[in-house]
């Protein structure tokens, strides 16, 4: 039996969306098992044989033969509870109106927008599959609506840097009573990190394979982490000057290194002047409609802030003057240091009005400047084409700790997971979600994996060869570890001392990144899992393009045997022809293999 209220659809969403200038994609959700056969009826609703556009198309009199077609759907995804049924359309038209022809052995149905019809009569049956009153609508495929992310975004290897602990260039901009390289961090001390240091350390960088660069923010601010900005035209004292930054974006681009800094536009640190105006000046200051203020005069914390932190005060950006600084801060640094992206900070607390005004500000300068959102949960509504390129992808993140760092996922919970991850996303946003295992936000992976080197690399694993872009946290490729909480281990400083690395992992993880970087399968296209051929209930295998990935998470070697049309591979780790259909994958370990 097909259960009518588990059916579900709703054009313009990630249901129904423009993947480019010309093709529709669609999908259609059902109770998981229940349809064996799903077809999508689509046409142009002002084509017919006769009548039509000229008899009004919905209530066309006289009107037959409506110039529709009926396309197999195939099963994109199962999760816990639903499949996923989908289609891409090439629209010459632009125009659809489309409905689903659903069946089992039993059953067959017609859902539409306004009723669920069973189809168990033919002359019923030819009215309703003619009745367009009762079809889904996508009106136009706009071109400007279609979410068009750089290409170059989704093809990088992002690293993350916090600024302040990465390397120490220039002592002599150390900030007052800094502290020695490595000293256990806290949320006040220093320790000198600074842009002379991150520029130092390219060649690094370029060794590893990374080719972006996401900061933490770099500007004028009171704070070790400096999201308490006073000046957002200014780099840090601390860490250097705008023309030293200039000379880093020169030079990192010289070595095909894209940089990314971290835009902070929801509040401002309580010492920025506008905000001390308001302090100083009460209902007299020109800034007092910056800021969502409580009550006057202003006493610390009497006003909305970032969480309940009151030296981060929320700014009021549907105040117009307030809107029009932070689209500047936004215009500057793109057109006067050429930076190729913008990372949001707390993005989901400002309006979508703001970040329209932000993307078309942006775009006017350099249509391929990279926007992404810190979002960490459902992000749909930033991501449709008018405001966000990606977000950062934490529900990812949340499903590798669970599944390769704690053991809290079976496999089977795992894929579900994935699978409803995906489904929640068009295509062409999931192809350039920044995919991260840890932040300057976290914990790092290393350490919520009881410090087990093993299960951050497969993780990474899964992270370089799942769609979108994947991200490093700077240090994770030498196994640095740190619990966030009581203190601030998470932001250690990285060790330059390579007698403290673990040489293995950061050859592994550049092995990775060289094996993205030489093969375009992880760039685009859906993720196929390939249990339906893979009898094994504990280890990952799965399919991008004509690469497979194999990945056992467990301390028993396993032999996956593949059908014989997969005779011709090619093993991407050691460069190696495989002759046989028998995969090995060892405890904790992994195998790429591209089909030759």
């Amino acid at each position: 039996m097909i259960h009518k209220g588990g059916l579900y659809h709703r054009p313009k969403s990630n249901f129904a969306y423009g993947y480019n200038n010309e093709t529709l994609h669609i999908r259609v959700r059902a109770m998981k098992g229940e349809v064996k056969k799903a077809i999508c009826r689509i046409g142009d609703p002002y084509l017919w044989e006769r009548g039509g556009a000229g008899g009004g198309n919905l209530e066309a009199s006289g009107s037959y033969g409506w110039k529709s077609e009926n396309i197999p759907m195939k099963l994109e995804a199962t999760t816990q509870y639903h499949d996923y049924f989908f289609i891409e359309v090439p629209r010459e038209t632009k125009r659809s109106r489309y409905a689903f022809i659903l069946e089992n052995d039993n059953e067959r149905l017609l859902y539409g927008e306004r009723r669920i019809i069973d189809l168990d009569d033919t002359d019923k049956e030819k009215q309703v599959l003619n009745d367009l009153s009762n079809f889904f609508c996508f009106p136009y495929l706009n071109a400007i609506d279609v979410l068009k992310t750089p290409q170059w975004a989704k093809e990088t290897v992002w690293y993350q840097i916090f600024p302040e602990r990465f390397a120490n260039g220039d002592k002599s901009n150390d900030p007052e009573n800094t502290e020695p390289w490595g000293s256990e961090p806290t949320f006040n001390n220093y320790m000198g990190g600074d842009l002379q240091g991150i520029m130092d350390k390219l060649d690094y960088l370029v060794d590893l394979g990374i080719t972006g660069i996401l900061f933490c923010p770099l500007f004028k601010a009171n704070s070790n982490h400096k999201y308490q900005t006073i000046d957002y035209y200014q780099i840090d004292p601390g860490f250097g000057t705008n023309e030293l930054f200039k000379q880093f974006v020169e030079k990192a681009h010289e070595k095909g290194i894209r940089i990314m800094l971290d835009g902070v536009f929801n509040h401002v640190g309580y010492r920025h002047p506008f905000c001390q105006d308001v302090v100083e000046k009460g209902e007299q200051s020109i800034y007092k409609d910056w800021f969502c203020i409580k009550e006057f005069p202003v006493k610390k914390g009497g006003y909305e802030t970032f969480a309940t932190t009151p030296h981060m005060p929320k700014v009021n950006l549907e105040f117009e003057a307030a809107r029009d600084y932070f689209l500047d801060v936004g215009r500057f640094w793109v057109e006067e240091f050429n930076i190729d992206g913008w990372r949001l900070d707390v993005a989901n607390e400002i309006s979508h009005s703001f970040w329209k005004q932000f993307r078309q500000t942006i775009k006017q300068i350099n249509k391929d400047v990279f926007i992404l959102g810190e979002v960490w949960h459902d992000a749909l509504p930033w991501i449709q084409g008018d405001q966000y390129d990606s977000v950062m992808h934490y529900p990812v993140t949340d499903a590798c700790k669970r599944y390769f760092a704690l053991n809290q996922m079976t496999k089977k919970e795992f894929i579900d997971t994935i699978n409803h991850i995906i489904v929640n996303y068009p295509k062409n946003a999931s192809e350039s979600m920044y995919n991260l295992l840890n932040t300057h936000d976290t914990s790092r992976f290393l350490s919520v994996a009881g410090e087990d080197s093993r299960k951050l690399l497969l993780a990474y694993v899964f992270i370089f060869t799942y769609p979108g872009c994947p991200s490093i946290y700077y240090g994770d490729e030498i196994g640095l570890s740190g619990h966030k909480g009581s203190s601030e281990n998470h932001r250690r400083c990285m060790p330059w001392d390579e007698s403290l690395w673990n040489h293995d992992l950061r050859n592994s993880i550049k092995s990775l990144i060289s094996i993205r970087k030489d093969n375009r399968d992880f760039v685009s296209g859906d993720i196929e899992w390939l249990d339906h051929i893979i009898d094994d209930t504990q280890c990952l295998a799965y399919r991008r393009e004509n690469c497979l990935v194999f990945i056992n998470p467990t301390d028993e070697h396993r032999v996956l045997s593949l059908p014989e049309i997969y005779s011709s591979l090619e093993d991407l780790r050691t460069k190696q022809l495989i002759n046989n259909t028998e995969i090995d994958v060892r405890a904790w370990d992994y195998r790429i293999i591209k089909i030759k």
